[in-house]
């Protein structure tokens, strides 16, 4: 595919399925935005490999990302930004927005946030310094070793995949889901723990439309939404899954 067909893409990448909960979320937020959808299916789950893995892996989707020209890229992954999203800004010139457990929201809720996140991403310097700065000694950590498998395996159970056996037993006053994986099964995480749950999808959504504020749009051109790498007829079928038959938004 040549990247002349694509007007300045958006490029979303992930270790497999869970950033296409973002790729709608931004779809709907910038109608006007080419967007290319990159995962790594094949290796999933990132946070359960080591981080020289990740690395390799991260770099190796990017070197194709950046042939795009993009406008902007979005980790959509919060294990690949955890490893090595600093180092991605200081090899690219295009910005590159990541995704973090979003601990500060989840921390303003009274009692206890559980975080669920991945191992790769609980034992990153990057999350314990986001714990130090917005945890308050509150935070709860929790990384169920193959959650984000599971739903990846399950996808198309959505939005009736129980996972319920891999939920630990608590009482937080709110939960953050530190993998855009575990967003598929957020209402069952909800209804389970009987608390607020918060995920960064909208978050990291807004932040790209504030970047791409100065970008020029198209006009009447109908923007194109492509999925390479990974499983990539896969993802594509999730995605019409999430926005309907039509796949279209």
């Amino acid at each position: 595919m040549c990247c002349t067909q694509f007007f300045r893409p958006v490029c979303i990448f992930d270790s497999g399925i869970g950033g296409i909960n973002l790729l709608v979320a931004c779809a709907r937020m910038c109608p006007h935005t080419d967007f290319i959808y990159f995962a790594d299916n094949f290796n999933v789950p990132y946070g359960s490999l080591p981080p020289e893995r990740i690395r390799e892996n991260v770099f190796a989707v990017f070197e194709r990302i950046a042939t795009f020209d993009p406008a902007s890229a979005i980790v959509a992954c919060n294990t690949a930004t955890a490893v090595c999203i600093d180092d991605l800004r200081k090899k690219y010139t295009f910005p590159i927005v990541g995704i973090q457990p979003a601990v500060r929201q989840g921390i303003k809720v009274a009692g206890k946030c559980l975080v669920l996140a991945t191992p790769a991403t609980a034992n990153s310097p990057s999350f314990a310094r986001l714990c130090r700065l917005y945890g308050q000694g509150r935070v709860e950590v929790v990384a169920p070793p193959f959650l984000a498998s599971y739903i990846e395996d399950n996808i198309f159970s959505y939005p009736d995949i129980d996972i319920a056996a891999q939920l630990p037993a608590c009482s937080p006053g709110s939960v953050v889901l530190g993998c855009t994986h575990y967003v598929f099964a957020e209402e069952q995480i909800k209804n389970f723990y009987l608390c607020p749950v918060f995920d960064g999808i909208l978050g990291t959504a807004d932040h790209l439309k504030l970047l791409l504020s100065t970008e020029p749009t198209f006009g009447f051109r109908k923007r194109k939404i492509a999925f390479l790498g990974g499983d990539f007829q896969k993802n594509e079928k999730v995605f019409r899954l999430l926005v309907g038959k039509s796949g279209t938004i």
